[in-house]
């Protein structure tokens, strides 16, 4: 066969790479920007730890000059900042708000199991409130603690009716919109209702586009519940990044869209909503996974909005550079085979020849959504090495299956990598290949039982995991179907199967990213399943 198929089938894969990205970065319209500097965003949730910075270490305490950066920059987009806490220097924002001009403070206390804790907190805000009257124009006395079960509702509304009695601007209490409808008696001791009504969180998740409406159809249900008060939402919005719950999809153009249709619908219905959040915290996602650390209007690390009035928005601002790398790719896949065959007596069929294109453009097309993956869903030393090595294992699976597939060789079992010495038909390709099969198999089933034990805060890796499996699938077409079953291959198998089943129920039809996880998990289960201790090898 003459260099013309492998040739025009690079063609085909680049040609197919450039379409995809051109279609999955294509940036959405909004009728309303969602941050607009001529109309401000009304108040934000502000929390400001940055990196390592975390409310979950006691000996964080964040400098002024910090805070005072942060609240210059929000200035900008809001009028007012809630807060949930005056622990690691917190206490320092009304302050600082009244330096810096122009920004009111929904103060917050956070209330716990401790009593003794919650009263000195307490004490502390009344005393802010009274030295910051300009500036704070409510006290939130507790935050989801009723859902956390950490006070009693007679507690909690004994220390409201306390504070109310010191200050002299409104009190309120925030939580889900449910635990209002569960202890009613809050209302009589609250100045107004504050709601937090999240639908990505749901117990039935919202899909993004249904939020906005969703947003409105609970605040009209709690208005008729506790009718004669104020509805205030105090925590709204949709995450930019993290996994999916059903259909609810976290995306930079669903926090877009989500977050200007409730503001749009906020201005046209005339109630008020506070956006949670400011910045990303990257601490969240040591309590909620990923998701939990992309709730921000700001980028952490840069410290820029993520949506600046008049540019596009699009899911992958970057996703040039991922094109052009995924096309490298390819050409390397190729490359790579077409090297080996130089060394070789050996004429590929046409077979061989598409299994390397359907390879390199898998491949090719996934390595900027594995990049993109690794890099917003790694988080500590041990995220950055799972996710690093599976999606090393997702570049060099097509490289070497490539090598593999035009000189007609196998995939490698367990036992030709780790096996007894003398019963070893060793080779370089076969350790590399076997390295990376071994590397896959252990990361995929260790991913597939989270989601069995643990799901809630897990991501999908299904496009690094796809990159690897797809080209695992394709050579172990060429194993001959004789000798035994290799019995690891086989409990990998059966563990990544009915993890696959159990998953797909569990997760239901509507999340894609889930039906996509376990159609490769079953797809790799095949493989392995396919596996021969006897092959015959060069």
């Amino acid at each position: 066969m003459s260099l013309r198929t492998p040739l025009a089938l690079l063609l085909v894969s680049l040609g197919a790479i450039a379409a995809v990205w051109w279609w999955l970065a294509t940036p959405i319209t909004l009728a309303r920007a969602p941050i607009d500097p001529a109309d401000k965003v009304q108040c934000v949730s502000y929390a400001p730890f940055r990196g390592e910075q975390s409310p979950l270490d006691a000996w964080t305490q964040i400098d002024a000059d910090q805070i005072e950066q942060d609240l210059r920059q929000l200035k900008e987009i809001t009028d007012c900042v809630r807060t949930y806490s005056m622990e690691n220097g917190l206490d320092q924002v009304p302050a600082i708000a009244a330096k810096v001009g122009g920004l009111k403070v929904l103060q917050g206390i956070w209330l716990s199991s401790n009593r003794t804790k919650n009263y000195e907190q307490a004490g502390l805000a009344i005393r802010l409130i009274k030295q910051f009257p300009d500036v704070i124009t409510a006290v939130i006395v507790g935050n989801e603690v009723l859902l956390r079960g950490e006070m009693t509702t007679a507690d909690l509304v004994s220390l409201i009716r306390l504070v109310k009695t010191q200050v002299s601007v409104p009190v309120t209490y925030a939580d889900v919109w449910e635990y209002w409808l569960k202890n009613r008696e809050v209302h009589d001791a609250v100045d107004f209702v504050t709601i937090h009504i999240l639908p990505y969180w749901e117990d039935f998740p919202i899909k993004a586009k249904f939020a906005a409406a969703h947003v409105e159809q609970i605040r009209e249900r709690m208005a008729v519940a506790f009718p004669g008060k104020e509805i205030l939402i105090g925590e709204t919005g949709w995450p930019s990044q993290g996994r999916m719950r059903d259909g609810a999809l976290p995306s930079r153009t669903n926090q877009a869209r989500v977050v200007s249709e409730i503001l749009s619908l906020a201005k046209a219905q005339k109630f008020r909503v506070n956006l949670i959040e400011s910045y990303d915290q990257p601490w969240k996602r040591r309590l909620e996974g990923t998701v939990g650390g992309y709730w921000g209007l700001y980028d952490s690390v840069r410290r820029s909005l993520k949506y600046p009035p008049g540019e596009p928005i699009s899911n992958f601002p970057y996703w040039k550079w991922y094109m052009g790398a995924g096309m490298g790719l390819s050409v390397l896949v190729f490359a790579v085979a077409l090297i080996t065959l130089r060394r070789r007596p050996w004429t590929p069929r046409l077979p061989a020849w598409l299994g390397v294109g359907i390879s390199a453009t898998t491949a090719g097309i996934l390595l900027g959504i594995g990049a993109d993956k690794m890099y917003y869903e790694s988080y500590g030393i041990g995220g950055w090495l799972l996710w690093g090595v599976l999606l090393l294992a997702g570049i060099l699976s097509p490289i070497f299956c490539a090598q593999a597939m035009v000189i007609g060789r196998s995939l490698p079992t367990f036992l030709d990598l780790l096996g007894p010495r003398e019963g070893r038909k060793w080779s370089k390709l076969t350790a590399v290949l076997g390295l990376t099969l071994a590397m896959t198999a252990v990361i995929a089933s260790a991913t597939a039982l989270g989601f069995v034990f643990d799901p809630r805060y897990k991501d999908f890796p299904y496009a690094a995991l796809t990159m690897a499996v797809v080209p695992f699938a394709l050579l172990m077409l060429n194993r001959p179907q004789i000798g035994q079953r290799p019995i690891a291959e086989a409990v990998f198998a059966g563990v990544l199967a009915l993890s696959a089943v159990y998953v797909l129920f569990n997760e239901g039809r509507d999340n894609w990213q889930s039906l996509w996880t376990c159609a490769i998990y079953l797809l790799f289960a095949l493989t392995l399943w396919r596996a021969r201790a006897a092959q015959s090898q060069e």
